[in-house]
């Protein structure tokens, strides 16, 4: 954390110089590319070295939690230098989709993360740059909200499966009891039935 801050501090700081240098015209020139690079790398690295870990670990909700940190550090170099930001999401997607299939058997049937990965893989770097991000980040959201529309629509149809199966088994149960009263009477109506036939013999009738 202590790594973002200082990140954050110094894309301020390339914004700031920049400006005086276009008012002043003093001073050296400073190769914003190199320094933007840096800072991008320097902090995708970091993210992306704790985001490994956690795949080797096949912790889903840590998994969620650090792509979650992901977009709170997209915003913030949104807020100080689109182009930081823009190199930074395209560092860290790069490994995403490097890492794929680790990544899928993570997430697995989870759709909160599977829409916390998406939020992330779904941003197009250049409309950071040219302003467009907010779109983007509806788009993530609508991805997010048909993946949990998708899951509970899952939750419902395997409880209404489990439901179904249920009051078949129970039918079935009752079928059953009622079957064996049925036998049950009828072996009674033929002992009653027996035993009547029998004394009937017995007086001769």
């Amino acid at each position: 954390m202590k790594k973002f801050v200082l990140a954050v501090m110094a894309v301020a700081a390339i914004g700031f110089t920049a400006s005086c240098g276009n008012k002043t015209q003093q001073g050296a020139r400073i190769d914003t590319v190199a320094v933007i690079d840096s800072i991008a790398s320097g902090a995708a690295q970091e993210d992306i070295d704790a985001i490994s870990g956690i795949l080797a670990s096949k912790d889903a909700a840590k998994l969620q939690e650090a792509l979650a940190a992901v977009k709170e550090k997209i915003a913030s170099f949104i807020k100080e230098n689109p182009e930081v930001a823009k190199e930074y999401v395209t560092k860290v997607q790069e490994f995403l989709k490097e890492n794929e299939e680790q990544v899928k058997a993570v997430v697995g049937d989870n759709a909160a993360v599977a829409a916390a990965v998406s939020a992330v893989t779904e941003i197009e770097p250049e409309a950071i740059v040219s302003g467009l991000l907010e779109q983007v980040g509806d788009a993530a959201t609508e991805v997010k909200d048909a993946a949990v529309d998708a899951a509970n629509q899952k939750v419902e149809e395997a409880k209404d499966a489990a439901n179904q199966k249920v009051e078949e088994a129970k039918a079935a149960a009752d079928k059953k009891v009622e079957d064996t009263k049925n036998a049950a009477k009828q072996k009674t109506n033929e002992a009653i039935d027996n035993a009547a036939a029998s004394a009937k013999k017995k007086l001769g009738l």
